[in-house]
């Protein structure tokens, strides 16, 4: 009579992964939770916000040159420093007005 030798599990374990990749298939197949959409409008904001650091770099220096020659009204600067937070708070701003609105 043969001795049965008992096996570690391997076998098991190889069918549970197996199992487990199968059911995470679908998680895989979508993975994309996005709707194309709103890619589209996140590539936009984030080719607008490329072009606009150096535009902003660029206004704040002049504004910086302007200010020190006594050269400019003040509305011009309080209007472009609130027009750069507008431009670059954007995100958060949108997400604090939904979240006031509950959307």
């Amino acid at each position: 009579m043969q001795a049965k030798r008992k096996e570690c599990g391997v076998g098991a374990l190889n069918s549970g992964l197996g199992a487990l990749l199968l059911l995470l298939m679908p998680v895989v197949a979508f993975g994309q939770a996005a709707s194309p959409f709103m890619t589209g409008a996140t590539a936009l904001q984030t080719n607008i916000l490329a072009w606009l650091t150096p535009i902003a770099i660029i206004l704040v220096m002049a504004l910086g040159g302007m200010a020190m020659a006594n050269r400019m009204s003040w509305g011009w600067c309080f209007g472009a420093i609130l027009g750069i937070a507008i431009a670059f708070g954007a995100p958060q701003i949108v997400a604090w007005v939904r979240g006031m609105f509950g959307v």
